[in-house]
């Protein structure tokens, strides 16, 4: 028998999802480890194995494929763990990265300073040289400026370096030749040109992007490769893939070659497991999707049954934060997590996060030291979470440290142990709604009409009590919540994108240079694919897009087209689409204006074998079986509430709230005036009663 697995690296655990290509057969989960990805993997696949009455070897050996998702580059970029890098761009553009797009999240607060740039000035270098906007050479690129960068970079001690010259995707010549230079009399350096990765408008964003991509190199290509001969050496001969921000994976060798598509790679695999689940749910044109694992809280939108996407993904605040200029899964990130750690201010106000405890010490009551209350630690006090079934019973949970370090919260605030606990999960549950209301309000859709999907190993928790709050009138927690964006990557496809920059109106559309645009980045990707792939596809699919806008509009909007219509009807197909999509987001149709075609972009999407639905092959009940735990709501006393392990429910068993069912890597929360219900598809649907 063949096996796929999929792993899941977060901030505090570390989720293994194996299956047959049919089903899906065992869920692991494991405490994240730093440095070497495969020593805290290492313990998960054992487990799978012995129950499949295996040893690792023989595991690895009939395992065709794994996918592996992990936040190790987002961490670098956000704690600036990166090699040291240097931006090379034209003369009179060195500001670029330190102006950013001179905006400011909060234009009034000048108590903030201004944050430094990704690149620090002093190892920015300009080159004399200009390309115009038309790809014509204004001042050529001299060897003398060759041999000054060549010998500026010699002496900088530089791992790697970002080439973001101006309009070099108009003409890449000078871009091409610095590469060639630098990769001759520079060997081992990490070199990343903007033309070849972002051939699009706008500099900061160009150079943002290639910089961020050019200081990952070393760093992900060193991690990457170091857990391909580790897996190799533990008997692993299939093909290996890494998860991407684009909702889908790619092969190794593309991945560690663009490493900045590896941002936000695990988080865009859950909108893409609450697809599976909401697949023919009569509210499922409208998803709001939750991930809410140790460190983070991750909210996506899956909107006309698509998850939505964007090409501006800020790591930190808007404006002030570092770009990301490449297509990815619209998902926003918060420090609110099951580790996010409860503090109280000078004034005497309850926080919680965005720090959080992490995998080590973790909170207080996993026993490595923790001091400080999070709220996993509430969970614990208010009885949720069982310290003998923590993670299946495989971990035990110190009740009483969780208690202590709440206690410490409860003595700054003088109020007792239960509402100081209550009060943090509250607090959490502010922080989680209002990023909700960011994706969803200001993005125009109405949490009311929409469905709730709760997924991450804390999802349990309080995904009832947020639903509430919305005004959702159901919510659904997949029975693999405990290791949703592991479980998206099962059904994820592999995906190329090429993109060229080509500015035209649809007033002056000429069909024939759309078509030679179109076969020149087929070409490319089919080339691309052809290095890379190792692995049959399943199926194949192509989806051709534009980024467009009105005349005089500054930001531009994708817009899918299609290419297999007549000539003299596929400026009028387009102009009507981009007409439909900017209406539906902003209201304002303008047929009056004409509409302008900047960046083209093919994506082929490779499907690979995959599991027919994410719920196959779970356990059914065993037993009809009921205890009780003491377990408090609203702050209120602790009072006896049923408990029920999942191995005890069948399709259709109805739970009413106050309730607790202990999945192996999750708790659910059925609060009152609450019912649960497990569905044939896998998942509890939480209805308020």
């Amino acid at each position: 028998m063949a096996y796929k697995i999929t792993i899941d690296i977060g901030g505090t655990f570390s989720d293994v999802v194996l299956s047959d290509f049919d089903r899906i057969l065992h869920i692991e989960k494991a405490p994240t480890t730093a440095g070497r990805a495969f020593t805290g993997l290492r313990a998960a696949f054992e487990r799978i194995a012995e129950q499949l009455g295996l040893d690792l070897g023989s595991l690895l050996a009939r395992t065709s494929i794994i996918i592996y998702g992990t936040t190790r580059a987002t961490n670098s970029i956000v704690e600036r763990k990166v090699a040291r890098t240097a931006f090379v761009t034209t003369a009179g553009f060195g500001d670029t990265l330190i102006f950013r797009e001179g905006g400011k999240f909060k234009p009034h607060e000048f108590s903030v300073d201004y944050p430094d740039p990704y690149i620090p000035r002093i190892d920015t270098f300009e080159l004399d040289e200009r390309i115009d906007s038309e790809g014509g050479v204004v001042r050529p690129l001299a060897t003398a400026e060759l041999d000054r960068l060549v010998a500026w970079l010699g002496g900088r001690r530089v791992e790697a370096v970002g080439v973001s010259l101006l309009w070099s995707f108009e003409n890449p010549a000078h871009e091409l030749a610095v590469g060639a230079r630098l990769a001759a009399d520079l060997p081992g350096l990490a070199i990343t040109l903007s033309h070849q990765l972002l051939p699009t408008i706008r500099e900061y964003r160009r150079a943002s992007t290639v910089c961020i991509d050019a200081s990952l190199k070393p760093i992900m290509q060193s991690y990457l490769l170091e857990l391909q001969r580790d897996l190799l050496e533990a008997g692993f001969s299939g093909t290996l893939f890494i998860s991407t921000s684009s909702g889908g994976c790619a092969y190794l060798e593309e991945a560690v070659e663009r490493p900045v598509l590896l941002v936000k790679s695990g988080p865009a695999m859950a909108p893409l497991a609450a697809t599976s689940y909401t697949e023919g749910h009569a509210q499922g044109d409208n998803v709001i999707v939750c991930d809410t694992g140790g460190t983070t809280f991750d909210v996506g939108i899956i909107r006309d049954r698509l998850p939505t996407l964007t090409r501006e993904t800020w790591l930190g605040e808007r404006w002030t934060g570092d770009l990301v200029n490449v297509p990815s899964v619209d998902v926003r990130s918060i420090g609110a997590g099951g580790g996010s750690i409860a503090w109280v201010d000078d004034g005497g106000l309850l926080h919680v996060g965005p720090t959080s405890a992490g995998a080590m010490p973790g909170p207080a009551c996993y026993g490595h030291g923790g001091t400080e209350a999070t709220v996993t630690d509430a969970a614990v006090v208010l009885g949720y979470i069982d310290p003998d079934y923590f993670l299946g019973g495989r971990m035990r949970i110190d009740q009483h440290a969780a208690e202590r370090v709440v206690q410490s919260i409860a003595d700054r605030l003088g109020i007792p142990l239960l509402r100081a606990a209550d009060a943090i999960l509250k607090i959490a549950n502010e922080t989680m709604i209002k990023a909700i209301h960011q994706i969803t309000i200001n993005e125009g859709i109405n949490p009311r009409d929409a469905v709730l999907v709760g997924g991450g190993g804390a999802a349990g928790l309080n995904i009832a009590e947020i639903g509430r709050e919305l005004g959702c009138s159901e919510v659904i927690v997949p029975r693999l919540a405990g290791a949703f964006s592991a479980a998206g990557m099962q059904v994820a496809d592999v995906v190329f994108t090429a993109t060229r920059s080509h500015f035209t109106t649809a007033g002056t559309l000429d069909p024939t240079a759309v078509r030679r645009i179109a076969a020149e980045m087929a070409a490319e990707l089919q080339d691309r694919v052809g290095r890379a792939a190792t692995v049959t596809p399943s199926a194949t699919a192509f989806r051709h897009t534009v980024e467009s806008r009105y005349a005089m509009q500054v930001w531009e909007i994708p817009i899918e087209i299609d290419l297999d219509v007549p000539d003299d009807e596929l400026g009028a197909r387009i102009v009507e689409a981009f007409h439909d999509e900017h209406e539906r987001l902003f209201g304002v149709r303008d047929t009056l204006s004409d509409v302008e075609l900047l960046l083209w972009r093919l994506e082929l999407r490779q499907g690979i074998a995959a599991p027919n639905a994410l719920h196959a092959g779970l356990a059914q009940a065993t037993a009809d079986a009921t205890s009780t735990r003491r377990a408090s709501f609203d702050g209120a006393p602790a009072s006896d509430v049923p408990t029920l392990r999942a191995d005890t429910l069948g399709v259709g068993a109805i739970v009413t709230g106050p309730a607790l069912i202990h999945e192996p890597t999750t708790t659910l929360v059925v609060p009152p005036r609450f019912t649960a219900e497990l569905t044939a598809r896998g998942y509890y649907r939480m209805v308020p009663s």
